[in-house]
Formats: structure tokens, sequence, C-alpha cells
């Protein structure tokens, strides 16, 4: 009997001894793999109404790559470009960015984003690729757009008698009879707010410090004076911004306003009698008969530690899949080819309204081109722009000598950036 206890004891204590060993084995393999993940940090700008959405996407696709972990992280709108300039410029900035190009293409002049190869693009649209070249090379990748369209007052139009126009020469045409006959006007630009007249530009093929003083451009705000001047258009387009002429359509004091098919639903909420009034149409052009856009994308800080990891996700981002889900839960426009051409892009009903505008929209993209690229001291230029827009309004001064004086300044701030460029790539002594 005693043997036997003993003999008990000893298989116990060999048995407990294994189970240890095994545990240990197994705590360690698990510590192991877990040292073995690659963690990328992403960062988003103020998209934490959408996060069960980004959640769902970071699962599937931690799910389809056990090796990668990603923490998201969602900043502030309004902190965005400080934060990012902060990290950038850091030992550890985040992996992934998202940010608008005008700001991608500073901190790629400034050398702080990973060039990306043209072989990952296939899948977005060519012509918003175009638009993010940089130089030549690409360092982001599109997220999503948006394409403004003309939101308009169909008992307006009634009233007045005229259709609606589809290029600024034709608004031009109505805008007496609009006024006349309604007692509205037809439009309100906000014409000196951010990049707006600059992007009006860029629909004649002005956008450049040798044509800002063309003969071409003399007579884009030669057209915009003579309505001006004639009071046809209101006199707070050289002051208002877009928020404020939003409250002008929605009280039917203006015929037409242009903006996202977002805007719609703000109308249908705040001014549900200017809503029933409403209806949707193409963007307004100029002589190159094409479209403008607005664009938001991800950048790959060159400081980056896991670009590889960064690049798989991105491009997991903005797929069929996930860009058509994205597209259904906001108002944005998908980039990705394929998402382009499903039935959510192609078709509507003609009684939905927001619908038809989305349809409108995503057709614009592939009209684009020339696309109005970021350019060196961007908001410089657009400051340039906007103040001679409002002296020549206000008719201070003759169209050519002031825009002559832009071309001149527009020059100086290149020729200043080249020579801080210059300055700073060249070989100390």
């Amino acid at each position: 009997m005693k043997k036997f206890l003993i003999g008990l004891c000893i298989v116990c204590l060999a048995f407990f001894a294994g189970l240890s060993i095994y545990n240990r084995n197994k705590n360690q393999t698990k510590n192991n793999a877990n040292a073995q993940k690659v963690e990328i940090t992403f960062w988003t700008l103020q998209m934490s109404d959408f996060t069960e959405y980004i959640k769902n996407v970071i699962n599937e696709f931690e799910a389809a790559n056990p090796d990668i972990r990603v923490n998201w992280i969602d900043v502030p709108f309004s902190e965005g470009e400080k934060r990012t300039l902060a990290s950038v410029l850091s030992d550890n900035p985040p992996d992934l960015i998202n940010l608008n190009p005008d700001f991608s293409a500073l901190l790629a002049q400034k050398g702080a984003l990973e060039e990306i190869s043209p072989e990952f693009t296939q899948q977005y649209v060519p012509e918003i690729m175009e638009s993010l070249k940089y130089n030549g090379k690409i360092y982001s990748l599109p997220w999503y757009a948006t394409s403004a369209i003309t939101i308009y007052n169909k008992d307006l139009f009634e009233k007045a008698q005229v259709d609606v126009p589809k290029t600024y020469s034709q608004m031009g045409q109505i805008a007496s009879a609009m006024k006349n006959k309604t007692n509205a006007y037809i439009w309100l630009p906000n014409i000196s707010e951010n990049d707006t007249m600059l992007r009006i530009l860029n629909k004649y093929g002005i956008s450049t410090e040798q044509t800002i003083a063309s003969e071409k451009s003399v007579q884009v705000f030669e057209f915009f004076k003579e309505l001006y001047t004639k009071n046809l258009l209101p006199k707070e387009t050289i002051t208002q911004t877009h928020r404020e002429a939003l409250e002008k359509y929605m009280s039917e004091n203006i015929a037409m306003f242009q903006a996202g098919a977002n805007f719609l639903n703000m109308i249908e909420e705040n001014a549900p009698t200017a809503y029933s009034h409403t209806d949707v149409s193409q963007q307004l052009t100029g002589d190159l008969g094409q479209y403008d856009f607005s664009l938001m994308n991800f950048v790959i800080p060159s400081r980056a530690k896991n670009k590889k990891e960064a690049l798989k996700f991105a491009l997991f981002l903005t797929n069929n899949k996930n860009q058509l889900e994205l597209a259904k839960l906001t108002n944005i426009i998908a980039v990705n080819n394929e998402t382009l051409k499903d039935s959510f892009y192609t078709k509507y009903s003609q009684d939905d309204l927001m619908s038809k505008a989305r349809v409108i929209s995503a057709k614009q993209l592939k009209n684009v081109k020339p696309a109005l690229k970021s350019q060196q001291n961007q908001k410089e230029i657009n400051t340039l722009i906007n103040s001679a827009t409002q002296e020549i309004l206000l008719n201070k001064e003759d169209t050519l000598s002031i825009l002559k004086r832009v071309s001149k300044n527009w020059k100086l701030l290149n020729s200043d950036n080249k020579n801080v460029q210059t300055s700073a790539s060249a070989p100390q002594t």
C-alpha cells in the first residue's frame, strides 16, 4: 500500500510538472505571437460619426491579416494640420494619415511623405490620381471625393421663364430676367472665399502666374464685375461665405446655390418650403467644359515605421466593398473605379433628389481635367486672387493693372520658395 501511494505521488508530481511546462510554453507562444504583430497607427479627421463602420473595416482587415493590428485615432478637424505637422517631423509619426490634398502637397514639398508606386493606384479614377501628383510623383492615395452640383429653385426659374444654366455665360445671360421678374438674385457665388475664384478661373484654363494676367483672365473678371456693378449679383458676394449663401437660398432670395449634395439635407431640415421648390443640375462650367471637385486622401509619412502595412490597409479601406459601404452611409463620392459602376452611382429615382444629386456628382468625376492642383504657397496665392477680386468688383483700379500686380506677386512667391529650397538643399561648407 505504501509503495502504491508513493507511486501515485510520483505520477501526480510528474503530471503537474508537465502541466506547468505546457502552460509556460503556451504563454510563451502567445507572447511571441503578440510580439510578432505589427501595430500600425491610423489617423482620421473627424470621422467619429462613422465609428461603427471604421471599426468593422479594421476588424475585417485584422482577421484577414492576423500579423497586423490597427490602432485608430480620430483627430478633430481643427487640430488636424497642427498635429500632423508635429507628428511627421518627429521620430514616431502615425503610419497612415487622412488629410486634404493641399496640406498633403505641402508635406510632400517638405519631403515628409513616402512616395507611392503607380502600381498601387490602378483601382482609382485616373483623373483623380493625376490631380494628386506632385512633381510627377504620387505621395497620397484618395479616400473619397465631393463634386458640387447646382441646387436650384425651380419655382423661381418658372416665374422668370428661363432655363437652368449649365455655364457661367448662360448664368450671366439670364441674371437680369431673374432679378426683374422674381426680385431674387440668380446666385451668390461667395467669390472671395478660399479658392472659389481660382476654381472658376481654372475652368477657363487660368491657373498660373503667367495666365492670371492674360486676356482671357481679364474677360472672366470683367464678366463678374459687370454682373456685380449692375446689381445682378448680391453686394455680399465679395464678403460672404457659402454658409451665408445657403441661408439666402433657404429664404428664396437667390435662385441657385452650388454645393455638395449633403447640403440638400440641411435645406430639407431647415427650410422645408424651399426644399419643396428645389431640384438639382450639373455644376456650372467655363470654356473648357470640365468640373471641379474636392478630395480627402491618405498619406504615409516618410518616417513611419510600418509603411508596407500602412499601404496595405489604405488599399483595403478603398477597395470596392468598403468604398460602397461608406458611400451608402454618407453623401461622399467613391474614388474606386469599380464602385462608381455600381447602380448606386448610375441610377436614381425621379422622386429621390439625393440619389439624383449623387449620380450627377459621380458622373462629373469623369470630366475634371485639367484639375486644379495645389501649388506651393497655396494660401498666399488664394489671398492674392481674393484681394484682387474684391478690388476689381469694387472698380478700384483698371482690371488688367490689378491682374498684372497679382502676376508679379505670384511670381515673387514662387521665387522666394525656390530660393528657400535651394538654400536648404545647398551643401554646407
